[in-house]
């Protein structure tokens, strides 16, 4: 009979001893790059690196963490990093954007972020949680070099990660004295042909190398008219053993381009029962369109010269970066030294179609220009007698007709980004184990730093389309009564040049000093605590504009651009972060326990913020408080954590679109506390050696408390609201049969997922309705080759994400249930061919 290899929840940990700081790599061979299964292995063996001093097993750490390796994450299936991480109790994600750049909240934390620190061996890619339009997952891609994935929720991450309340830590493949090594192909409805492979082994004389990655072509969840992902990564690692340690260098180098899908309309405004999938399919339409490829963007320098960029939005988030990384560990009578060091030096090229304004009744949107174009192309003689519509580009002559279809029109905007980042960090610690008169401590100090910085250049601008899948642009034109065209609202499908233009730089410093100890004051029973102290620079500077008119009498488009105007904002600041936690657990026997911990977390302002222009920059504080059971018999585990979590100041600012300028670079400020409760369930079910049962189930109560504005909006009506965008209730449940068919191994599973109803506004006013999705999966393994084939969302169900929050964050969208937002992605199926060796 084939073994159970448990689900991702499998290593699912919650429990009490002390936390330490960056992980280590396996220096075994590894079992998942090689396609072999662990299942003979009691769920309480995992051991776990991150988050603690030593490898641990993961029911004998202090706080809640999963650890997946391949096998987990191939039954899981997902589609991109943050749908796997949704999987995990406590983690509610919006993984509808594509492959990279997803939103992922952890314990209700509102930012979409969670302030998740990702990791690669212990180390991040780039020191902050948010670059300059990437994050975590955009740097860390999934793939067979990665060994297994270790998510730290709560507990000690402060302690051990700047930033953090939560850590995503990949942990890379290192090769050991047996060769090993896998290649698999994968290929999927959406046009998706996927490479990826891997090899490890020895070199001999106490040397040994990994090296993997992948190349993929997709042509995307929804049908952009051209290909969405296109690109590569490569890692690579070379260990040496020493007589009292070893010394590990890995290099990594990744060239992705990937394509960011925005909100689109669902419901007509006028009569939001009316549903537009007539004109946007809500599973496989886009308002991304090949009409905006080549597009040109307009503004003005210092020097009152007009400049011109050509972008295409086929370019997506075109993320490329290089990274060099050491390791070293060692034993000097006791004491153990780790270093770890890393440098990352990249670039991001962003080119992206944001939604704004909902989509407006044709006559109604002409109506609001007729005024502005009869004072621009009218005259005594000649006044403008009509506006009208026509193609983009056509001057007029070719007409179009919204009534033929919906009746509507909706702008977007696109948005060009180009950004260059530098990281160096840096970790060294000493650990040490010592006996006292009462039990024993297990101490760790160290010390970390890091220099890192970002340029920032960003052209935004609006257009005018039609309401359907890969819309054509339009232009608004002015006509007399004769019918000549007299000028146009719109140049070329433009309805507003250059509405917003951002250029600076930041470069960085921290230093952080942290110490962690753990006295196990008897046997099970253990109280640990730890603290961490930051100390930043931030020096930055943002180029400041101005509004000019480009001088075109023909066109309303180049009437109030953004001009630079010579001047910059330049601004310095020091601020500094302590975080503490305090944690105690006590294991009444090996299969039953609980614990309790307390933990304090302060993240200054993003060092991003420092090149904005009027900056709303707020160091936020949460403390963080939970208490956990956990009881695990064979393969059968069950984890329950409570946990309350206090933003005191928590900063709810947002840049708001202004409909009228097309600017959207303007914050709206909030300030105040931010409160979420909740209780979190981890667990399995194996009743019978081919059958299990595996999910997570999360409910929380997040709200927003005692909120300030200084820009004349009502705060009280926001006051114990929910927190946008967030559930009360999410979970899944995974029940899969495993089974021998001759010799070949078989395993059949499902997936059913939950998310409850959320808010898009502060004011609660408009809901995104709850929504549930059912996938199905199996594997068929025999002589080193796998088979798998799985589809996700295989009955269509349909959901709503996000809402469109460059308008809808503050009071709603003018009806009860979301006619705007980003829907979960259809119906797919994907097929996938592995061989190990």
């Amino acid at each position: 009979m084939l073994g159970i290899v448990l689900p991702a929840g499998a290593a699912s940990a919650q429990s009490a001893t002390p936390v330490a700081a960056p992980s280590t790599p396996e220096n075994a061979d590894t079992a998942q790059a090689a396609g072999t299964d662990t299942a003979e292995d009691d769920i309480g063996s995992d051991i776990i690196v991150t988050g603690s001093a030593r490898r641990q097993r993961r029911f004998d750490v202090s706080y809640a963490v999963n650890s997946l390796g391949q096998d987990d994450i191939k039954r899981l299936a997902p589609l991109n990093f943050a749908d796997l991480l949704g999987k995990l109790p406590g983690i509610q994600v919006e993984a509808t954007g594509g492959e990279v750049q997803n939103v992922t909240r952890i314990r209700g934390i509102p930012t979409d972020d969670g302030y998740a620190v990702f990791q690669q061996d212990g180390l991040p890619l780039f020191h902050d949680i948010n670059g300059n339009f990437f994050r975590g997952d955009s740097l860390n891609r999934y793939d067979l070099m990665t060994e297994r994935v270790e998510v730290v929720r709560g507990g000690p991450a402060p302690i051990f990660a700047s930033q953090a309340a939560a850590i995503v830590n990949n942990i890379t493949v290192t090769g050991g004295d047996t060769p090993r090594g896998k290649v698999q192909v994968t290929a999927g409805t959406t046009d998706l042909y996927r490479l990826d492979a891997v090899q490890s082994g020895p070199l001999g004389g106490g040397t040994y190398y990994a090296v993997g990655g992948y190349l993929r072509r997709d042509g995307g969840q929804r049908d952009n008219g051209f290909p969405n992902d296109r690109g590569g990564q490569i890692r690579a690692n070379i260990k040496h053993d020493l007589d009292n340690g070893s010394v590990r260098l890995s290099v990594n180098y990744l060239n992705d381009h990937n394509s960011f899908y925005l909100p689109i309309p669902v419901a007509d405004p006028r009569n939001p029962s009316v549903s537009l999938n007539p004109y946007i399919n809500f599973f496989s339409g886009t308002l991304n369109s090949p009409a905006f490829r080549g597009v040109t963007l307009k503004y003005r320098d210092a020097a009152g010269v007009t400049q011109s960029e050509t972008r295409d939005l086929a370019d997506g988030r075109h993320m490329e970066y290089g990274n060099i990384g050491l390791q070293y560990d060692g034993e000097f009578s006791g004491w153990q030294l780790a270093v770890r060091a890393g440098f990352t030096k990249g670039r991001l090229d962003f080119d992206a179609l944001y939604s704004t304004s909902n989509p407006v009744d044709a006559n109604t949107f002409a109506a609001g220009f007729r005024s502005a174009a009869n004072t621009a192309f009218g005259t005594v003689a000649t006044p403008v007698a009509r506006l009208g519509y026509a193609l983009s580009g056509t001057n007029g002559a070719t007409a179009y007709d919204p009534y033929a279809s919906s009746g509507l029109v909706v702008q977007g905007q696109y948005r060009g980004v180009g950004s260059s980042f530098y990281s160096g960090q840096g970790d060294v610690s000493v650990t040490r184990k010592f006996d006292t008169g009462i039990g024993t401590h297990d101490l760790r100090i160290g010390g970390y730093g890091s220099a890192y910085g970002l340029t920032n250049k960003a052209v935004y601008q609006d257009y005018l389309m039609e309401v359907r899948g890969q819309p054509r642009t339009l232009d608004l034109v002015a006509y007399s009564a004769t019918g000549a065209v007299l000028g146009s609202v719109t140049d070329r499908g433009v309805l507003r040049y250059g509405t917003t233009l951002n250029q600076g730089k930041v470069d960085s410093t921290v230093y952080a000093l942290y110490g962690n100890d753990t006295w196990e004051i008897t046997r099970g029973l253990r109280l640990d605590g730890g603290i961490r102290h930051e100390w930043y620079h931030i020096d930055g500077y943002g180029l400041t504009s101005t509004s000019v008119n480009l001088g075109d009498p023909t066109t309303l488009a180049g009437n109030n651009v953004r001009s630079f105007d010579g001047a910059r904002q330049s601004r310095k600041d020091s601020p500094t972060a302590t975080n503490w936690t305090i944690g105690v657990n006590y294991d009444v026997s090996n299969n039953f326990g609980g614990y309790a911990r307390a933990s304090h977390l302060e993240v200054p302002p993003q060092s991003s913020s420092y090149y904005g222009i009027n900056p709303v920059l707020v160091k936020t504080k949460a403390d963080q408080y939970e208490a956990g059971l956990k009881t695990s018999f064979g393969r059968n585990y069950l984890y329950l954590t409570g946990f309350y979590t206090k933003f005191d100041p928590f900063n709810a600012s947002f840049v708001a679109f202004n409909p009228t300028t097309g600017r959207n670079d303007q914050a709206v400020p909030f300030i105040g506390q931010a409160e979420v409760k909740g209780v979190e369930i981890d667990g399995a079910l194996v009743p019978v050696p081919w059958f299990f049962v595996s999910g997570s189930f999360t409910y929380q109560d997040p709200k927003y408390k005692n909120l300030e504005n200084t820009a004349g909006a009502d705060p009280t009506a926001v006051n114990g609201n929910q927190i946008i965008r967030e559930p009360k209730v999410f979970g899944n449940v995974r029940p899969t049969f495993s089974f021998e068919a001759g010799s070949s191994q078989v395993e059949l599973y499902g997936r059913y997922e939950y998310v409850g109803r959320r808010f898009v506004d502060l004011f609660n006013n408009t809901r995104l309705p709850s929504y549930n999705t059912f996938g199905l999966g199996g594997t068929l393994t025999s002589n080193g080759f796998q088979f798998q084939v799985v589809g996700d969302n295989i009955f269509n169900n349909k959901g709503l994400t996000e809402g469109n929050p460059r308008t809808d964050q503050l009071d709603g969208q003018t009806s009860r249930d979301a006619i705007y937002g980003r829907p979960i992605f259809g119906r797919s199926v994907r097929f996938i061919v592995s061989k190990s060796w």
